[in-house]
């Protein structure tokens, strides 16, 4: 069976990522590219809407799918927690149908965020440094915002993080207690380091995409998983099994495919 995909924002970096996959699949057909001046209705009879646009547009996107009974994949940053909650409340009374809301594709990118879950148990000071390139509207990232919240859940009862002088605005934005500075820079893809402060020694945690190629096996997992998905799924995590548990987090929400052979070696390391 074929899985008619509209593309929501077809002409920006990711959409013409998206495109490129979506045509290389079989069962899958690109029935719709919408862009900046696009109607919502160009949306209607797909199977499949996927949102790479921008936060200030991503939300009516994801309403109307919903409101239509199509089944969302979201790549678009600025999904916050608060937003997240109203969209699972919404679901919940719609039975069969799913969004799932990627904040970052790479499987690189995901290991080390779970990496980062597993040191928050063991310090005290943590901050978040993120860069992407100067056209990124958004700050923070969406994958650090995930990382700071999965990190916070992951302390349990170890509380919030020491953060001192956060009154200055200098020292970043907070977000689940954890400060993160954003770097918008020519020339960078994306870049996240945790760093956590301890006694006479500091840990980091560095990510960084060398190209949008990084994204590619995490963008075929995540189309699988968005059109047969049910309720709200967020993060590359609940769709493999990295083989970290983290203490309140949700297992997997199903078993990864092999994608060219890459996908599954990385689920064990």
């Amino acid at each position: 069976m074929t899985t008619r995909v509209a593309l929501a924002g077809a002409s920006g970096k990711m959409g013409r990522l998206f495109t490129g996959i979506i045509e290389s699949l079989d069962g899958y057909e690109l029935v719709a590219s919408l862009g900046s001046k696009s109607d919502l209705s160009e949306l209607d009879g797909a199977d499949l809407v996927v949102d790479v646009t921008v936060p200030g547009v991503s939300q009516h996107i994801v309403d109307h799918a919903v409101s239509h009974g199509i089944n969302v994949l979201v790549g678009t940053s600025g999904w916050s927690a608060d937003r997240i909650a109203s969209l699972e409340r919404r679901l919940a009374e719609l039975p069969g149908q799913g969004v799932v809301i990627i904040p970052n594709f790479s499987l690189g990118s995901v290991l080390a965020t779970s990496l980062s879950t597993v040191a928050a148990r063991f310090f005290d000071s943590i901050e978040i440094i993120e860069a992407h390139r100067d056209t990124k509207v958004d700050s923070p990232s969406g994958t650090a915002v995930r990382t700071a919240e999965l990190i916070t859940r992951a302390r349990g009862d170890r509380g919030p993080v020491s953060a001192p002088h956060i009154d200055q605005r200098a020292r970043g934005q907070q977000v689940a207690s954890i400060p993160i500075h954003s770097l918008r820079l020519q020339g960078v893809v994306a870049r996240q380091q945790v760093v956590f402060g301890g006694t006479d020694e500091v840990v980091t945690i560095t990510h960084d995409t060398i190209s949008p190629a990084s994204y590619d096996h995490g963008i075929r997992l995540a189309l699988d998983a968005a059109r047969t998905a049910e309720g709200v799924i967020v993060g590359l995590d609940r769709l493999i099994d990295l083989g970290i548990t983290t203490p309140g987090a949700p297992r997997p929400a199903a078993k990864p495919e092999d994608v060219s052979g890459q996908a599954a070696a990385a689920t064990t390391l």
